[in-house]
């Protein structure tokens, strides 16, 4: 059966006055229907940047997106996002402060189809619904809100359009941590009842254990490991994804020691390492590790990682 999602090589290029950054380099991943796969890795490693190119707010430089297998290149910018929607992650700033909610989860519906009267605002009302929030918030303005509530009326908006699959850029790094939960709770829910697709973009490794099926690990603009999150976790092959791993806290009194942060600095984007990036940072690195960057190289079933010395 086709991928719902399918990225092949995507990558994008930065112009600056002090030379060209690399943010995307060959990025390849598929989504399946119903399915949440998770993008991890530090700040800075591409993250947002394969997900604006997803929803062409930016253009790539190269690559292919394909949705049911159709080249997303030849459909138009309103059918592209009736496809795909995408939740910011912080509600503070997606949702613009003049506008009531009913104009914010109303705006799709308006831009996209029309609609207008009492067919607009039983829309409004369905998703606000789907959402947890009654039509008494429709009149109110996002200040009026806490950041768990502004985040249901982002979702409210995303899911206006009916699409199959959502970015999700860190959806509750800027909420409270019980606030998390709830949001956490409500997209899963929703990925139940409507039949949706999660693209999950997280540096939190606990958020994603728990609610993505795939995860790829991101570092400096590639993929060095991909695999179900389960095995991934469990037996990383790459030194950067157990690097990760260790850098989480853990409450079990028998990981006390355990906790280290992942160690050295970021390469600069400007003037990447020539080989594997993550090479300076690396115990494992040796010298030819520092010629040629290393494929990613399939590894069992569903899984892959790009290094020359992998773990286990």
């Amino acid at each position: 059966m086709t991928a719902l999602l399918t990225v092949e090589d995507l990558t994008k290029r930065f112009r600056t006055r002090h030379g060209t950054v690399k943010a995307v380099d060959g990025v390849s991943f598929e989504v399946e229907r119903g399915e949440t796969v998770a993008l991890v890795g530090e700040s800075g490693c591409g993250k947002t940047t394969v997900a604006l190119s997803l929803l062409r707010l930016i253009d790539a430089d190269g690559g292919r997106v394909l949705f049911e297998g159709a080249d997303l290149a030849s459909a138009g910018a309103q059918a592209w996002r009736q496809r795909l929607s995408i939740v910011f992650q912080n509600p503070y700033s997606s949702l613009d402060p003049r506008m009531r909610i009913r104009e914010i989860v109303g705006e799709p519906l308006v831009t996209a189809y029309g609609l207008s009267g009492k067919a607009l605002s039983e829309r409004v009302v369905r998703h606000m619904s789907e959402v947890g929030l009654g039509p008494e918030h429709l009149k109110r303005f996002p200040h009026e809100f806490s950041g768990g509530q502004r985040q249901r009326i982002a979702i409210a908006r995303a899911i206006a359009l009916e699409p199959k699959l959502l970015i999700l850029d860190e959806p509750t790094a800027a909420l409270d941590v019980s606030v998390q939960a709830q949001v956490l709770n409500l997209l899963q829910d929703l990925q139940k009842r409507l039949g949706l697709s999660y693209l999950f973009i997280s540096h939190n490794l606990a958020t994603v254990e728990s609610v993505a099926d795939k995860v790829l690990i991101m570092y400096l603009g590639r993929v060095v490991e991909r695999g179900p999150v389960a095995d991934v976790f469990a037996s990383p092959r790459h030194p950067y994804t157990q690097a990760l791993l260790d850098s989480v806290p853990s409450i079990d009194p028998s990981h006390r020691g355990r906790l280290r942060p992942v160690m050295g600095e970021l390469p600069s984007t400007l003037n990447p390492p020539a080989g594997c990036a993550f090479a300076p940072r690396c115990a494992r690195s040796g010298g030819e590790c520092r010629f040629s960057p290393p494929p990613l190289t399939a590894d069992g079933v569903d899984r892959a990682h790009a290094c020359l010395h992998p773990l286990g």
